[in-house]
């Protein structure tokens, strides 16, 4: 556009530089004051040095300066093909190239010697569109002989974002360990660790002898904390080659006391290990499971909900329509126990476990519990699951408590509970499962804090004035385990160091039979009943998020529809096992 000013007008031609362009390169075909040739080989391309060197720190440098190329009538370009040349002669001349698979690489190579980054750059776009999982290895080298960093970030970004099927190629097997170690270790790895580990002992057995003595280095790049403890003991304990390193052996014997254990006996020379975090791949989803939704109907939905987007999605719906179970997660499923079987006739109670899993999208049969029962409460610590009271086959109120082995995939009885109670807020911290208050068989609360000592399999009981919760959940957020509703407002972190209780913010409604589950540093609360002003009972579709750096209560919409008696869980995973499941 042309501009005015005070003295006149400033015109501007926009199409005066590429018309120059064009005449000038039709000056070259027609060799009209051409003064240099450029060659590769016994091809020879006529250019005009002026136009070459303003293309090109290169060229200039060439023919402004005193070498002796300045003052010759041809010039021998080394390492370029007559191809590559004519190419880049024609972009100087036109800024027009065509890129294809036969010519990117040698033309990528000329741009590079000869100093034209823009073209470059193209070839490295063009290259960055065909990455697949078969070749990102292969164009990681190459960007690296290339100098190609744009190149280099994107195919790294393939390779670890498609990792099952990188590990799956040769090309991975043919890295160096450097090379293998730096990818092994990146947090942005995108795929589960028994992969990882899988990955290290197929590139070690790839070449035996030479590679062998690095077993246990790269081993400390696999995150023993999130693999599954199964897979831990039968097929990394197991494993021949690791049974026949000390050091491995010592390293795998630290990680069974410190991970995986019961107990979770210290190990000082390795305890730095078990801190590392997930990697970046895995996100925590919100999951909500069965329940009562419109209408008290016992429903079989399994809803994920993604913090990140904001949006629901449906799952596998449960195998069988169970009222008042209830639902954990652990290594990446969801298990579902017991409950009263709807729909039946007569509505046995059930000691069936269906366990989903989140990586096949599908439910399975699990190893079925010691006792039928619903109405009860479940929790998890490392590999175990604790099933604790409920009501029995008979309605009769228990008092037992089972634990699963998700190891050797057993039930077996643990020590009962010291006073049998319905609906209490469970919670574990630190080897103690924490069961607050409660209802006795005639629906009083019960003012109690009972104490199992995991390892230990003893209970003790404290009385307490400040608990009054039916029907509320508890959640570990931090250091503090937090008591959420239950035929009431208060929020209460209960601090066990101290034995003390603090409040927190009031929920807006008295709130019971709802779901709870932290994520991040936050308490979500989904559904549930609440308490009107006139002592009414009304179906909640709310979902709410507390932070506690504020002490505040933040909405966070609706359910897509009114739910409660369900279960709230977190599930940690990879998205391309769950969002795209």
């Amino acid at each position: 556009m042309d501009e005015e000013s005070s003295d006149g007008l400033l015109f501007k031609d926009h199409n005066f530089c590429s018309d120059l362009l064009r005449q000038l390169n039709g000056l070259r075909q027609s060799r009209i004051l051409t003064d240099v040739c450029v060659c590769a080989g016994s091809w020879e391309v006529p250019c005009h040095r002026n136009v070459l060197a303003s293309s090109s720190p290169y060229f200039r440098a060439m023919f402004c300066s005193n070498f002796r190329e300045s003052g010759e009538a041809k010039v021998q370009l080394k390492g370029i093909t007559s191809l590559a040349l004519e190419q880049v002669v024609a972009y100087v001349y036109t800024g027009e190239a065509h890129i294809a698979a036969g010519n990117v690489l040698p033309l990528m190579e000329a741009a590079s010697m000869l100093q034209y980054p823009r073209l470059f750059e193209a070839c490295s776009s063009y290259l960055q569109d065909q990455l697949a999982p078969s070749n990102c290895l292969a164009m990681i080298r190459l960007s690296e002989v290339l100098s190609c960093e744009s190149l280099k970030r994107k195919a790294r970004e393939v390779a670890l974002t498609c990792f099952p099927e990188v590990a799956a190629s040769a090309d991975l097997k043919e890295l160096c360990v450097l090379e293998l170690r730096d990818y092994l270790g990146d947090d942005g790895l995108c795929g589960e660790e028994e992969k990882v580990f899988e990955a290290l002992m197929a590139w070690v057995r790839h070449d035996l002898q030479a590679r062998k003595c690095y077993l246990k280095d790269l081993l400390q790049q696999v995150r023993l904390q999130y693999i599954h403890p199964a897979f831990f003991h039968h097929f990394m304990a197991g494993d021949t080659l690791l049974q026949s390193s000390p050091a491995c052996q010592a390293f795998l014997e630290a990680a069974r006391r410190q991970v995986f254990s019961v107990c979770g006996a210290s190990a000082p020379d390795c305890r730095p290990l078990w801190h590392v975090p997930p990697r970046s791949s895995y996100q925590d989803f919100l999951i909500l499971v069965g329940g009562r939704k419109d209408s008290q109907q016992t429903t079989r939905d399994v809803l994920l909900y993604s913090t990140q987007t904001g949006e629901w999605q449906s799952l596998a719906q449960l195998p069988a329509r169970l009222y008042k179970a209830s639902a954990v997660t652990l290594h990446r499923s969801i298990y579902v126990l017991g409950g009263m079987s709807v729909g039946t006739g007569r509505c046995p109670v059930s000691h069936s476990v269906y366990i989903f899993s989140m990586k096949l999208s599908e439910w399975r049969v699990g190893e079925p519990m010691l006792a039928a029962r619903y109405s009860h409460r479940s929790t998890t610590h490392k590999n175990f699951i604790f099933a604790i009271g409920g009501l029995g086959a008979g309605q009769e109120l228990l008092g037992s408590m089972e634990r699963y082995d998700s190891v050797h995939n057993i039930w077996e009885s643990m020590a009962s509970m010291p006073v049998g109670v319905l609906h209490p807020a469970v919670a574990v911290k630190d080897q103690r499962l924490y069961l607050f208050g409660g209802e006795d068989i005639m629906q009083n609360p019960v003012r109690l804090i009972q104490v199992y000592h995991i390892s230990r399999n003893t209970w003790f009981q404290m009385e307490t004035r400040m608990v009054k919760n039916v029907c509320g959940p508890a959640v570990l957020l931090g250091e503090w385990i937090v008591v959420v509703g239950g035929y009431t407002r208060r929020i209460l972190a209960y601090d066990p160091q101290s034995n003390k209780f603090v409040k927190c913010a009031d929920m807006k409604d008295r709130r019971m039979h709802h779901g709870a589950t932290v994520i991040g540093n936050k308490l979500y609360v989904t559904g549930g009943r609440r308490l009107t002003a006139d002592c009414s009972i009304e179906d909640s579709a709310s979902f709410d998020c507390y932070d506690p750096e504020t002490d505040t209560w933040m909405p966070q919409g609706q359910l897509p529809h009114t739910l409660f008696d369900h279960a709230c869980l977190t599930l940690q995973c990879v998205p391309s096992m769950s969002a795209h499941s």
